[in-house]
């Protein structure tokens, strides 16, 4: 049986068939995700807890420990590692590669919901859990530095009006704030002075937290009105803490000022970052699964003028690092090269052959199988990258 026969004696179907997958192709090649390397989907979550003021000590014993034996009897779970440090415990969880992320999402909720009942009662907000992607990388970092306000102001406009308007760009995954903290009152207590009081830091610590909270006021009912009671009892000042009255002692207010310095702050007086050695608060982009790579980077370079008109003149945002121009260069060198190995390929055939018609077939044929087989990538799911052009 000849495979070709059927198509040299209809000529006309082929020529119909060939323009198919011509234009297939060519609709595929803009629709393949960009990237430098084979994308790989390993379905691994993160879990994160927080407890203020809290040891690492504390926080493995008394966080970690609870959720690891909750995890631990999730099924398709190959890797579990856990770090805790000052207040803080992440739990990271790696499943097998036939595992479905969605269902690993519900049984790692249900896990945490099943632990909540042994960690500490004064944990501030359960645990969260978001899917990362070990193998992914940041697809562009921008830096935001101000002479003007300091890394707090700067960090608060970054988290509230940055990263919310980067994420509703199409194709941006997640976008993570670094280099800095949201302004916080700090307290700094003397014991010596509180022990002189009849205190100790366990009442500072209930007069602070009952005097920050907002709850319902109720209301004032009468036989024809009622009236809604509103209220902010919360304290965003420094100046509003100091006044803050912790106890009573022969009679008289002993106030947080007494006892100790209030100043404004950040939540995290570790957290810092730096740009051409300037302080600086780093936002971090990462892509969707499958994203064109260069696309969402070139969408959200379009957006930056509108990003600097909606946050204060004295900060300015700049491309710390743009890591898809490794990946343009070496996209755009290796189409280079197989257009010029079409190219060649032909001339080679033309000077041997020395006949047009001759070289015009595998003019046609070599582009075409290209195009071909840029549909099946696509069909499969697979990305333009270094490795599949080299291919």
């Amino acid at each position: 049986m000849n495979i070709s026969g059927p198509f040299i004696r209809r000529p006309i179907a082929t020529s119909l068939l060939s323009l198919a997958v011509l234009m297939a192709g060519a609709l595929a090649y803009g629709l393949l995700p960009v990237a430098a390397l084979p994308q790989v989907e390993f379905p691994t979550i993160s879990v994160n807890a927080g407890l203020p003021g809290a040891s690492p000590e504390t926080m493995a014993s008394a966080v970690a420990t609870p959720l690891e034996r909750q995890f631990g009897r999730i099924a398709g779970i190959t890797e579990m590692t856990s770090t805790s440090q000052l207040g803080q415990t992440t739990v990271t969880l790696q499943f097998d590669l036939g595992r479905s992320i969605d269902a690993a999402s519900r049984d790692v909720q249900a896990a945490i919901n099943a632990a909540r009942g042994q960690l500490p009662a004064n944990l501030p907000n359960s645990p969260n859990y978001r899917r990362v992607n070990p193998a992914d990388a940041p697809i562009l970092l921008l830096a935001l530095t101000s002479t003007e306000l300091d890394q707090s102001q700067v960090f608060d406009v970054a988290d509230t009006i940055l990263s919310q308007k980067i994420a509703q760009v199409e194709g941006v995954g997640q976008v993570f704030v670094g280099g800095g903290a949201r302004p916080a009152v700090r307290v700094q207590v003397n014991p010596m002075v509180l022990a002189s009081r009849g205190l100790s830091l366990e009442d500072v610590r209930a007069a602070l937290r009952a005097a920050s909270i907002n709850m319902p006021k109720g209301e004032l009912s009468g036989e024809r009105l009622s009236f809604v009671l509103k209220g902010n009892d919360q304290l965003l000042k420094a100046d509003d803490y100091r006044s803050l009255i912790i106890a009573y002692r022969n009679g008289a207010p002993v106030r947080l000022g007494d006892v100790g310095n209030v100043f404004e702050s950040v939540e995290d007086v570790r957290a810092s970052g730096l740009s051409d050695n300037k302080p600086a608060v780093i936002l971090v982009i990462f892509r969707q699964p499958g994203a064109n790579v260069i696309a969402t980077s070139d969408q959200i370079k379009a957006l930056l003028p509108e990003l600097r008109a909606s946050i204060p003149p004295s900060i300015r945002i700049k491309i710390a690092a743009d890591p898809t121009q490794t990946i343009r260069a070496s996209v755009h060198d290796i189409q280079f090269t197989l257009a010029l190995t079409i190219g060649l390929v032909v001339l080679v055939i033309f000077l041997f052959l020395r006949n047009v018609w001759a070289t015009v077939i595998p003019s046609i044929a070599v582009p075409l199988s290209l195009l071909g087989t840029f549909g099946m990538m696509y069909l499969l799911g697979f990305s333009l990258d270094n490795f599949s052009l080299m291919a």
